[in-house]
């Protein structure tokens, strides 16, 4: 199963493709962590994007297409991949399928978690994760079971990203829905898009995650 979560920042898409993961033995794949695994690993395609982002400047498509391709030949993805952060605008939509026809793969599914993006705001205010393990959790919706303690590894040190906060969300929603809202037309036109309730408890998303996937 080959699938690619959409939304806005704070939607939930880590959330939900940590609960698939477990269920389907998909492998999450975050461009972010594969850029940062790359480079490193000293590889020829690790040291080329850390030129580019050295020099300020954002890694090529072509770049990212090629590090997506060795990622998902390894064989922790034999059973499938879940891309989040990819692609964001149609011409990367375009190269990503093109790639995965070379292969003989193809997208099963591309899922729109639809939200309210004023309610956002809390959602994105009030996260945070296990330093540890990286296990997801927010203030006021999803609470370790315990108060100071990740109930997946037990670690007691948490983090928030430096940018989830009111002030900043605005612009990276703003960059959401001019960049990456227009690839839904072509996956919609491709006949893969399907949508959830992105706003419902996250128990209910999950089922209607797990409805479209069979």
């Amino acid at each position: 199963m080959n699938l690619i979560l959409l939304g806005p920042p704070g939607a939930g898409k880590g959330t939900q493709s940590q609960r698939l993961e477990k269920k389907y033995g998909t492998i999450q794949l975050s461009t972010g962590d594969m850029l940062r695994a790359a480079v490193r690993s000293g590889s020829e395609l690790g040291q080329r994007a850390d030129a580019i982002m050295k020099a300020g400047q954002l890694v090529p498509d072509e770049v990212m297409i090629e590090m997506i391709s060795e990622r998902i030949d390894q064989p922790d993805c034999a059973k499938g991949f879940i891309l989040d952060g990819f692609p964001r605008t149609v011409p990367q939509a375009e190269a990503l399928d093109a790639m995965l026809a070379d292969k003989g793969l193809k997208l099963d599914h591309v899922i729109e978690m639809k939200v309210d993006g004023p309610a956002l705001v809390t959602r994105v205010t009030g996260r945070f994760t296990c330093a540890k393990c990286g296990t997801g959790y927010h203030d006021s919706f999803n609470p370790p079971k315990v108060a100071g303690v990740c109930d997946n590894c037990g670690s007691t040190e948490f983090t928030r990203r430096a940018d989830d906060n009111a002030e900043t969300f605005g612009k990276r929603l703003a960059a959401y829905e001019r960049d990456t809202a227009p690839i839904l037309p072509y996956y919609r036109e491709h006949g893969v898009l399907k949508q959830v309730d992105g706003m419902a408890e996250i128990d209910e998303v999950t089922r209607q995650l797990e409805a479209i996937i069979g």
